[in-house]
């Protein structure tokens, strides 16, 4: 009989570990090396507790057959009863099958080089990727690229080349970037590979058979950077919703995907499964602002231009992007819309987890799953749409000129420094900031100083007072004792972030081991041990400790920052180690010796040098001199003078939004929660085509708080949010100069 256990942990001494083993018939199982603490301080010096994740349905009974246990890490261990009580046999390597993960990007659209925010999702789901085959899962990582539609016929007809030339250019310096960034993708998959195209051709003559698509016309407002049309009332100042462009009429024959047909299943569906679309602010937004409210049908084919998948059975017309791109998820896993699916898909499928930028979470969280509703596929197990990472003042874009390259940034400071940066300095839901002054503090701070310096020190130390051997000569101090629990407990945080998706946290519980490293250094301070000879022994204790957390910590680092882990474990003379192993503290062998040179992990940088040099690299362009314009006024219509007794009666206060939310069915209002001083208030603003929701979390603004609760479109609104107008209509909220507490009254 073979058990699944999540985790073994055993206490090592004599040379027969025992004790009864307790199964039950409901989860979660526990089943202890021994009955209770007396039984094994009485009889035994060693035992087991195993956390099983699946378990048999009844007892053991007394002399039964010999029992392996089988570890998730792929250990066996062999035991047998003897009236109720389990003996271990041995403990030797066993193959087993390995769970699947299968994690997805968003594939990159070949419109240009990507930045180091398109570069952040690419690194995330590297990250993911590698530790989930440290805890023992069998990883497939799939990333790509999308390769059609008008925006690059356009492009590729400014370059003088064909579409498939510029693709293929684009696509190329794509992987080089992401291979530069040490990514350990499975495969690359292009919208071009003729399997691909094949199969989407395949997918698209299924949904018409099916009657999932018809022939219509389509007359509305198309946005080429986004392929995607929209009617009137979904502009937003008359430009797309989705990137804020200008877009322009467009009439075409069109195919059409019944999306309302699958509409309430979807809805069902996320409702029932809580975990689908993380996090859950995206949920809300794809709820609120798209299924509650109605779904159009979706223009999936298009005639005014050519590059793109033909429909077979209607060549005139290309299959639209979306659903040419969404579908390289099943395609490039072997997938065959008529049965003839590859063992590789039938394995994968469906996916546990898509990885994707907020800005397309649309596309994935509404049309997709219809589409796979449509070919009878199950759903993917989760879609994350991760924030942006703007540089500096704002989302990154070459018309703005604050675009910032991966391959710059390695050039400054390393691949493993960029890949710490973009995973470490990245909130779970909020947007995260880049900029250069904030890469070179955190290398100098935490890379080269907390961790680079650790790792020197002691390897330096080791060298000075031992001649680079590492011993453990057992002279412990209880603060030995503290630093060894800290060890071991910081494995099981990462996991708990890891397992919700909140990397930047999972680092910082890597970095909070290393940080008690340089106390434990504070609090024993070896080159005090090492003036008095009698404490030699302890000072060995000491600096084994010091290596032993430090690979400990190096083995937990792999997964974010691999080179960096490769390079601790060659100067620590360190085998490299399983999750599993760092259940156990002091595996390091006793006796090993360290490098005798210890080369520099990270070098500081000075700021004014790096900040020259990248304004020789980005050089700025100078502004023409402008003749200088008359003070831009606006004059308007005064109202009846008020005494200051009448001005006494308005109450204005700083509010913080700590929540917002679109008004269903208006096209101006959003709904805010205001915090004021203890209180939050509701408060109905006409600003939203000037503000998202999004980016209204956070501001502090201005409130008129004792304005008479009134109702707009339905919702009470308990005060009003101060906003100044141009005399074109733009909006601007008015928010405090300094750092307010929320409640501050405006006087």
């Amino acid at each position: 009989m073979s058990i699944d256990v999540d985790e073994v942990i055993v206490w090592h001494a004599g040379s027969e570990i025992s004790g009864t083993i307790q199964t039950a018939t409901g989860p979660p199982v526990i089943a202890e090396g021994y009955q209770d603490n007396s039984r094994l301080s009485d009889h035994y010096s060693g035992g087991w507790i195993i956390r099983m994740k699946s378990y048999p349905t009844r007892f053991l009974t007394a002399r039964q057959e010999r029992t392996e246990v089988v570890t998730r890490a792929g250990l066996v261990f062999s035991i047998y009863d003897r009236e109720g009580v389990f003996l271990l046999l041995s403990r030797r390597n066993y193959k087993m099958d390995k769970q699947k993960y299968y994690i997805t990007t968003a594939i990159a659209y070949t419109s240009g080089k990507p930045h180091i925010g398109n570069t952040y999702e690419i690194v995330l789901a590297d990250a993911i990727a590698r530790y989930k085959r440290q805890e023992g899962y069998d990883v497939f990582f799939q990333t790509g690229t999308d390769e059609h539609g008008q925006k690059i016929e356009l492009k590729a007809e400014e370059a003088g080349i064909t579409p498939k030339e510029f693709v293929d250019n684009v696509s190329g310096e794509i992987k080089r970037i992401w291979d530069l960034m040490n990514t350990s993708y499975d495969k690359f998959i292009r919208t071009t590979d003729a399997d691909h195209e094949k199969q989407v051709q395949k997918i698209f003559k299924k949904m018409y058979a099916k009657g999932d698509i018809y022939k219509g016309h389509y007359e509305g407002m198309y946005c080429t950077p986004c392929e995607s049309f929209f009617t009137e009332s979904q502009l937003v100042d008359g430009k797309c919703p989705d990137c804020g462009r200008p877009c322009v009429p467009a009439k075409e024959e069109a195919y059409f995907f019944k999306m309302s047909k699958y509409a309430d299943r979807l809805i069902d569906y996320i409702n029932t499964h809580p975990d689908f679309i993380q996090p859950e602010s995206r949920k809300n937004e794809m709820m609120n602002n798209f299924l509650l409210p109605g779904l159009q049908d979706l223009c999936v084919s298009r005639t005014s231009f050519k590059w793109g998948i033909p429909v077979d059975f209607d060549p005139k017309h290309v299959v639209y992007v979306w659903l040419d791109a969404l579908t390289n998820y099943i395609t490039g896993i072997g997938y065959d819309c008529d049965g003839e699916s590859s063992e590789q898909f039938n394995k994968l499928w469906p996916a546990d987890l898509h990885l994707i930028g907020k800005d397309i979470i649309r596309f994935h969280t509404i049309y997709w799953p219809i589409f796979l509703m449509s070919l009878d596929l199950p759903l993917p197990k989760q879609v994350f749409g991760h924030p942006w990472l703007l540089q500096g003042d704002g989302k990154m874009s070459k018309s703005k000129g604050n675009v910032i390259y991966a391959d710059e940034l390695v050039d400054f400071f390393g691949v493993d420094a960029v890949r710490y940066f973009v995973l470490h300095e990245m909130p779970f839901e909020n947007d995260g900031v880049i900029t250069w002054e904030l890469m070179v503090e955190r290398l100098n701070s935490e890379l080269a100083n907390t961790l680079g310096n650790l790792v020197n020190r002691t390897i330096s130390m080791s060298n000075k007072y031992f001649g680079g051997v590492v011993e453990n000569k057992g002279v412990a101090e209880p603060v030995d004792e503290d630093l060894k629990a800290f060890a071991l407990a910081v494995p099981g945080k990462v996991a708990e972030k890891m397992d919700k998706l909140r990397v930047a946290d999972a680092m910082t519980e890597v970095f909070t081991l290393f940080k008690r490293l340089n106390k434990y250094i504070d609090e024993t301070m070896p080159w005090a041990l090492a003036k008095d000879e009698a404490k030699k022994d302890r000072l060995a204790t000491v600096l084994y400790n010091l290596v032993e957390g430090i690979t400990m910590g190096a083995t937990l680092l792999e997964s974010f920052m691999p080179e960096t882990t490769e390079r601790i474990l060659a100067q620590l003379n360190a085998e490299k180690r399983t999750l599993e192993d760092l259940k156990t503290f002091g595996l390091y062998p006793s006796g090993n010796k360290v490098t005798e040179k210890p080369e520099i992990l990270f070098a500081r940088l000075d700021l004014k040098e790096v900040l020259a040099k990248v304004e020789e690299l980005h050089p700025k362009k100078e502004e023409p001199v402008e003749e200088k314009k008359e003070e831009n006024v606006i004059d308007i219509e005064a109202k009846p003078e008020i005494t200051f007794d009448d001005f006494g009666k308005l109450q204005f206060q700083v509010g913080e939004i700590i929540a917002c939310e679109e008004v269903k069915k208006s096209r101006k209002l959003l709904c805010s929660q205001v915090k004021i001083g203890s209180q939050v208030r509701q408060i109905v603003s006409g600003i939203k085509s000037h503000y998202s929701a999004e980016e209204m979390v956070g501001k502090k603004v201005m409130v008129v708080t004792n304005l008479k609760p009134a109702k707009l479109a339905g919702i009470l609104s308990e005060g009003m949010i101060l906003c100044a107008e141009d005399a074109d209509g733009n909006l601007s909220l008015m928010v405090p100069e300094k750092e307010m507490p929320a409640g501050a009254e405006i006087c």
